[in-house]
C-alpha cells in the first residue's frame, strides 16, 4: 500500500531521448475517408499504409502521439511470441498457424523496408530472439519444432549469452529491435494527426469529439482496448496484464533479445547502451501488495552485481484467450468499423500486421493470412474456460463494489499509503501522501462499475475487471474507461 509521488522516475527511456512535435487539437468538424482512433504504433502505421495507397485519412489521439503503450514497450520486433506456434497448430491447424507465422515475418520485413525507404534513424538493428527456460526444456523443443515446420528460422539450442544456466532455448534468427518513438516520429511528418482529441462516442460513420464531429466511411479502433462495448463484446473476450521494467547500467549487454517462458521468467534486451530488465507480470488490478519493482531490483542485484538503475516503468498488455490478436472488422454488424487489439506483449510486430491487414480490408485486397487474426474466430466452445474466468473476474469486481466493507478508516491510513477506506460513513479510495494530504476518489470504474484496487508500485487505481487505470488523483491512464474518477483533495 506504500508509495511516494515521484512520477518523473517512471518515464520510459524512449521518452527521455525523443520529443515528437506537438499537434493541435481538432476544432470543429471534419470529413475524411478513413478515421483512425488512437495515435500509437498501430494507429500511425495504419494511417501511413492508407496514405501510401491514396486513401484520405486522419488520426485522433486522446493525449500525445505514442504516449500510451507504444512508449512503454521494450520494442522487440519479432516473430517469436512466447510459446505460440505449437498452441496455434494444435488449436487451429497448421494452415492458420502458418498464416500467423507469415504475418509476423512480413511485419519484420515491412519495418526493414520502411526504415530504408524513409531513411529513418531509429537505432534499428537485427538480432536473434530467444525463448528460454531454467528448468523444463520440453515445451521449448515442441515450440522449436512447430515454428520450424511453419517456415520460421527457429531451432532449439542450449547455448545463450545469459549470465545464468538454462535448460534450453528456442533461437529465432534475424529478428529486430529499435527505438519506437524515433521511428514513430519520423512517420508522422506527412500525416493528418490531431492530439488531445478524444473520441467521446461513435455512431454509424460519425465520431463525436469534445469540440466537433468527424464523418468517415471507415473507422479504425486502434485504442489498445476498444472503448465501445457493443457490438463486438470485446470486454468479455479480452483481459489486461501489467509488467514492469528496470533500465539498468550494466556491464552485461546481450546481443540477443530474451524472454523467459516460466512464470517467473525475465525479459532482457540492450537499448541505447542500457539493459532493459523486465518481469513481474500480473493481471491488472491484482497488485495490492506491491513490491514488483523491489523484486526486480533484488533479482538484478543477484544476477548482475554492480548494475545501477537508470529508469523504471510499467506496461499494460491486452490478451486474448488463444494468444492471437483480434485484427479486422470489429463486428459483422458494423462492417466499416475495424479493430486492432489483443497484441499481448508483441505490440510492435502486431501493429505492423494490423496496419497491413486493415489497410488491405479498406482497399479491398486483404492478405491471405487475415484469417489468423479474424475477430469473429472467437468460439465459445474453444474459449469457454477463458470466458468463464473473465466473467468471474468481473462478477467479483462488481460484488466488491456493492458488498465489501472497507478494512480501515481514513484516519488510520498511514502517510505514503493508499487503499479503500471508510470516510464519513462512505467507501472511498484514498492515497495519503507523505505530507498527509488525502487524494480521495470514488473507487468505482466508470466503464462498467467494478471496484478499483490500489497499485502501490504505480500510485494508481486499477480495475481488475477490464483493466482501466487511473492516477492517484483520478486522472484516466488506460482504457476502456473514457472518463476520469470523481476526485477531491483533503488537506491535513
Amino acid at each position: 500500500m506504500k508509495g511516494e509521488i515521484h512520477m518523473d522516475e517512471h518515464i520510459p527511456i524512449w521518452q527521455r531521448s525523443v520529443e515528437i512535435p506537438r499537434r493541435e487539437a481538432l476544432e470543429g468538424d471534419l470529413e475524411t475517408d478513413a478515421l483512425i482512433i488512437g495515435g500509437g504504433m498501430a494507429g500511425i502505421l495504419t494511417a501511413y499504409q492508407l496514405k501510401k495507397r491514396g486513401v484520405r485519412c486522419a488520426v485522433i489521439e486522446a493525449a500525445r502521439i505514442g504516449g500510451g503503450q507504444t512508449c512503454r514497450t521494450t520494442a522487440k520486433i519479432t516473430a517469436q511470441h512466447g510459446l505460440i506456434y505449437a498452441a496455434l497448430s494444435e488449436r487451429f491447424g497448421p494452415e492458420r498457424a502458418a498464416h500467423y507465422a507469415q504475418a509476423s515475418a512480413l511485419a519484420i520485413a515491412e519495418y526493414v523496408r520502411i526504415v530504408e525507404d524513409e531513411r529513418i534513424e531509429c537505432g534499428f538493428r537485427r538480432a536473434p530472439a530467444y525463448l528460454y527456460a531454467a528448468a523444463d526444456a520440453a515445451p521449448l523443443r515442441r515450440e522449436a519444432e512447430a515454428a520450424a515446420a511453419l517456415g520460421l528460422d527457429a531451432h532449439f539450442t542450449a547455448e545463450t549469452e545469459l549470465p545464468f544456466p538454462v535448460a534450453g532455448a528456442v533461437r529465432f534468427g534475424n529478428q529486430a529491435a529499435f527505438n519506437p518513438l524515433k521511428f514513430l516520429g519520423a512517420l508522422c511528418g506527412g500525416l493528418k494527426i490531431y492530439e488531445n482529441t478524444r473520441a467521446l462516442s461513435v455512431e454509424g460513420n460519425a465520431v463525436r469529439t469534445p469540440r466537433g464531429r468527424i464523418r468517415a466511411r471507415h473507422i479504425v479502433f486502434a485504442t489498445h482496448f476498444p472503448f465501445v462495448n457493443f457490438p463486438g463484446w470485446y470486454f468479455m473476450r479480452l483481459h489486461q496484464e501489467r509488467s514492469y521494467v528496470l533500465s539498468l547500467e550494466s556491464r552485461w549487454l546481450p546481443e540477443g533479445l530474451y524472454l523467459g517462458v516460466e512464470p517467473d521468467g525475465l525479459s532482457f534486451r540492450e537499448a541505447e547502451g542500457l539493459l532493459l530488465f523486465g518481469g513481474g507480470a500480473h493481471r491488472t488490478g491484482e497488485n495490492s501488495a506491491g513490491g514488483k519493482y523491489a523484486a526486480l531490483r533484488e533479482r538484478a542485484a543477484k544476477m548482475l552485481p554492480g548494475s545501477r538503475e537508470a529508469a523504471r516503468w510499467s506496461a499494460q498488455d491486452c490478451a486474448t484467450p488463444d494468444g492471437a490478436p483480434y485484427i479486422g472488422r470489429l463486428s459483422p454488424s458494423a462492417p466499416e468499423w475495424y479493430v486492432a487489439t489483443g497484441f499481448g506483449k508483441w505490440g510492435m510486430t502486431s501493429s505492423m500486421a494490423a496496419a497491413v491487414l486493415i489497410s488491405g480490408l479498406i482497399c479491398g485486397d486483404a492478405p491471405e493470412w487475415a484469417d489468423a487474426f479474424a475477430p469473429e474466430r472467437f468460439a465459445l466452445s474453444k474459449s469457454a474456460a477463458a470466458l468463464a474466468a473473465n466473467t468471474l473476474q468481473a462478477a467479483r469486481g462488481l460484488a466488491r463494489c456493492l458488498m465489501e466493507i472497507p478494512a480501515t478508516t481514513l484516519a488510520a491510513l498511514p502517510p505514503g499509503h493508499g487503499g479503500i477506506v471508510e470516510a464519513d460513513g462512505k467507501k472511498a479510495g484514498v492515497y495519503k501522501d507523505g505530507e498527509g494530504r488525502c487524494h480521495i476518489v470514488l473507487p468505482r470504474c466508470p466503464h462498467l462499475g467494478c471496484q478499483l484496487e490500489w497499485n502501490p508500485d504505480e500510485l494508481s487505481w486499477d480495475c481488475p475487471c477490464h483493466g482501466s487505470r487511473f492516477r492517484y488523483d483520478g486522472a484516466l491512464l488506460d482504457n476502456p474507461a473514457q472518463q476520469a474518477l470523481e476526485y477531491h483533495l483533503a488537506e491535513p
